[in-house]
């Protein structure tokens, strides 16, 4: 598969950062084939109106993250919009529905533009409903004034289910086309910010929708609606909602996580239960949320909407469960995916040949062995080290200096600045200073 120079660049750089990259996924997907046909077809049955939603478990670096990015991918080559909301127990609370729903506007996402697309998405509706009117007339040109009335007409309609329990979402969108009618920019955004559930949007831009305060808990949900139809009518396939860290409820206030633990159960129901025609909803937590008392089991409701029961051979997971487990990183993945970096690193360049004879599979196994090694043996938390030490300390060595060479100048090291929590309590367990590490190729 040919990749572009920009998606080549954009993925290694990410890996040298020690980060999941953002695009680029299937360059570097290892073991994904065995959700692709069922997610494929769970996300066909959103783009046909139904609302679905998925639990994803595993383990610190089993891949969570990188299965949700994986997915959401997927789906906007499919034609959806994403979104992906870190749930934190100070910024995003779970709980706080109005604050998930703005994070989630924030980095609403398309094929076309990486964040902040739903100013382009509300365009994109309005010109599908002026094209819908100029249709019906026949092609014959409408006056602008007339236009815009009867495109409001339109948009009522469309919204009308919306209209009759959150009647500020369309009157705001009206007033946001009003505003750019007469040219007020500057008002139009932030008429589209409250609607987005920004804070702190003028008071005159208020007035002219007639609407007050900031947009709630109920409102958010209503308005979460509204979006899956201005999708749906400007030609996107769905919305895919990722939460990501659901297990911090684990770590919050009693009461506080008893709040977020019902929200997720409302979000659950009301996706099954049709509100929300269009979504896709995805959750990961670690099997402690899903199975430990300070998570999932403390609401019997909800822990009986996510119940699996999995089996000893996770070769016979059904990937089309509610719930599903992600597999740790086991050496072979972890040489794998080593192999699927250092490959595209060397495509192209003119290093090529060095590359892929100085680190050839035989030193991929040894940095991996290496790198586990340091870790106490935990495979799964080796993955983030093992790739950016591979891009940023050897394969660009390598393709720079044609002197190196490295088996004999590059010594694996280990700060304790570069180590995450877990990361660094696996190191100490296994005797290692966090300070400094260094373990001989």
């Amino acid at each position: 598969m040919a990749v572009s120079r920009q998606r080549r660049r954009e993925t290694i750089d990410a890996l040298r950062a020690g980060t999941v990259p953002k695009r680029g996924l299937d360059l570097l997907a290892v073991g994904m084939d065995r959700f692709a046909v069922a997610v494929d077809s769970e996300l066909e049955s959103v783009r046909a109106g139904a609302g679905r939603f998925k639990a994803v478990r595993g383990e610190y670096g089993a891949g969570k993250t990188f299965f949700a990015r994986w997915l959401q991918e997927r789906a906007k080559r499919a034609g959806f919009a994403v979104a992906e909301v870190q749930i934190s127990e100070t910024e995003t609370p779970l709980h706080r529905l109005e604050t998930v729903y703005r994070r989630l506007m924030e980095r609403l996402s398309t094929a076309d533009q990486e964040q902040g697309a739903f100013r382009s998405i509300v365009d994109a509706w309005f010109f599908a409903l002026e094209e819908d009117l100029l249709q019906e007339s026949g092609g014959a040109r409408l006056e602008e004034s007339v236009l815009l009335e009867r495109t409001n007409e339109l948009m009522e309609k469309r919204l009308a289910s919306i209209t009759k329990i959150a009647p500020t979402f369309s009157a705001t969108l009206r007033a946001y086309r009003s505003a750019l009618a007469e040219g007020n920019t500057a008002e139009a955004e932030s008429l589209l910010a409250w609607v987005a559930g920004q804070p702190n949007v003028a008071a005159s831009a208020k007035r002219r929708a007639g609407i007050k305060g900031d947009v709630d808990h109920f409102g958010a949900l209503s308005f979460l609606q509204g979006l899956l139809v201005m999708l749906r009518d400007a030609g996107y396939a769905g919305l895919v909602v990722v939460l990501d860290e659901v297990e911090t409820l684990q770590r919050v206030r009693g009461d506080i996580r008893e709040k977020g633990l019902n929200a997720l159960r409302q979000l659950i129901d009301e996706v099954h239960g049709g509100r929300f025609e269009g979504l896709y909803l995805l959750i990961t937590g670690t099997p402690a949320f899903y199975d430990g008392p300070q998570g999932v089991q403390r609401l019997p409701p909800l822990a009986q909407r996510l119940h699996v029961a999995f089996g000893a051979e996770d070769r016979f997971d059904n990937p089309r469960d509610v719930q599903i487990r992600l597999r740790n990183f086991d050496i072979n993945g972890l040489i794998e995916v080593g192999r699927k970096v250092r490959d595209l690193v060397a495509e192209g360049s003119p290093a090529e040949a060095r590359i892929r004879q100085l680190v050839d599979d035989s030193y991929l196994a040894t940095l991996a062995q290496s790198m586990v090694g340091a870790l106490g043996g935990k495979v799964g938390l080796a993955p983030r080290l093992y790739l950016k030490k591979l891009v940023g300390d050897i394969l660009d060595r390598t393709e720079q200096f044609p002197d190196f060479d490295p088996r004999k100048h590059y010594g694996l090291t280990l700060a304790g600045a570069e180590l995450s929590l877990e990361e660094r309590a696996a190191a100490t367990a296994e005797g290692l200073g966090i300070d400094d590490i260094e373990l001989k190729l």
